[in-house]
């Protein structure tokens, strides 16, 4: 298949990786640093070799991919959207983390639109070294899709489908945006967080729950519901571990714009103030 995957940080380029070693025909579109990277480097480096992928700047609006991969956080999104209207790609697949409605995204590419998740954990060093972690077992990538989730599973993305992603994408941010403020913080202090932290972030994820029931959807998949289920002692508990562990504490390095992009979106959809997710919110 023809494949172009825009954006390409540690999501990007796992997906890019996977896909080009499965023997897809891959293009990357990246801007900046990370385009001078993968120029030079010929492809997507990795510790064991480089998957050669084609390069480019900015996205063909003309080529007739079977797929385009957007991987970009939320809040890069809405410049790439007039290219994306454009383009003669037969499927345009959202991936990133977000609470907001995905009607517009529905209308900006029409039948034509897809929305997944990444079970991945990912990122590319100063180097333009990727290290990656695809998650195999429990929480798998999740598309909307059956033929996409068979393409990715294919290439060594163990990947499933849901019938309703926005219920899955709300249940999800209420889950994962404290372990991304727990993971962010310890990566800056080099050190887990405190207890009384921990209580703090539990609050806001019970919070979060709470507003995605609030706005009518199930908690899913099983993971984000069993989570949501904790009593606060437990999940703080988890969270306090979580912060010692070297993955998710590497995962921190990705910054504070997306967790606290995440709590503005949702308290954007509340009806009322939100005020333990206020508290844990980063500053910015």
């Amino acid at each position: 298949m023809k494949i172009a995957v825009v954006g390409v940080g540690g999501i990007g380029s796992t997906f890019g990786m996977k896909l080009a070693r499965a023997g897809h025909d891959v293009t990357v579109i990246a801007r900046n640093k990370r385009l001078a990277q993968l120029r030079d480097d010929g492809g997507i480096k990795t510790r064991d070799g480089v998957a050669r992928v084609a390069v480019s700047g900015e996205l063909p609006t003309d080529v007739e991919y079977d797929l385009v991969l957007v991987t970009v956080l939320a809040h890069q999104l809405e410049p790439l959207l007039p290219d994306l209207a454009k383009s003669r790609a037969r499927c345009v697949m959202f991936m990133f983390n977000t609470v907001q409605s995905l009607a517009t995204l529905r209308t900006t590419v029409g039948d034509r639109f897809a929305f997944g998740f990444p079970s991945v954990l990912a990122q590319v060093g100063a180097d333009g070294v990727l290290d990656t972690d695809i998650q195999d077992k429990g929480l798998l990538t999740t598309v909307t899709e059956q033929e996409w989730a068979e393409v990715f599973t294919q290439a060594g993305i163990p990947s499933v489908t849901t019938p309703n992603m926005e219920s899955w994408l709300r249940s999800h941010a209420a889950a994962i945006v404290p372990f991304m403020i727990a993971a962010g913080e310890a990566y800056r202090t080099k050190r887990g967080i405190s207890w009384a932290r921990a209580r703090e972030l539990a609050a806001a994820m019970k919070e979060g729950f709470a507003l995605v029931r609030e706005l009518g959807h199930e908690i899913i998949p099983f993971a984000h519901a069993f989570i949501g289920k904790l009593p606060a002692p437990i999940a703080a508990c988890v969270l306090w571990i979580a912060s010692r562990m070297a993955a998710v504490r590497a995962s921190g390095a990705m910054g504070d714009a997306e967790p606290r992009a995440l709590i503005d979106a949702m308290q954007a959809l509340a009806k009322r103030d939100l005020p333990a997710l206020a508290r844990v919110r980063p500053p910015g």
